[in-house]
């Protein structure tokens, strides 16, 4: 129990540590210095892990994976999204 604590928060922490670098490109519309390869290479790898973390959830465990994981996975596809929307400019 106290592990799926542990790895709960810290997968929230790690994902949350994003919303800073969401909200600078929001404000500049600015995403000139960001690789677009990089990103799409760490949601596909952050895919592979949810279909893990479904079939973890599917056998009774891992529910803490599958939530940090996921939250992980929505927002590196809102910085996909960003840098797709403000490189067009």
């Amino acid at each position: 129990m106290l592990f799926s604590l542990m790895q709960l928060l810290g997968g929230i922490i790690l994902s949350l540590g994003w919303i800073p670098q969401i909200v600078q490109m929001v404000k500049t519309k600015s995403v000139k210095d960001l690789s677009l390869k990089s990103y799409l290479l760490m949601l596909l790898g952050i895919s592979l892990m949810e279909a893990y973390a479904v079939r973890l959830v599917m056998t009774g465990v891992g529910y803490a994976f599958f939530v940090t994981n996921t939250l992980s996975l929505c927002i590196v596809l809102v910085v996909v999204i960003l840098i797709i929307r403000y490189k067009r400019r």
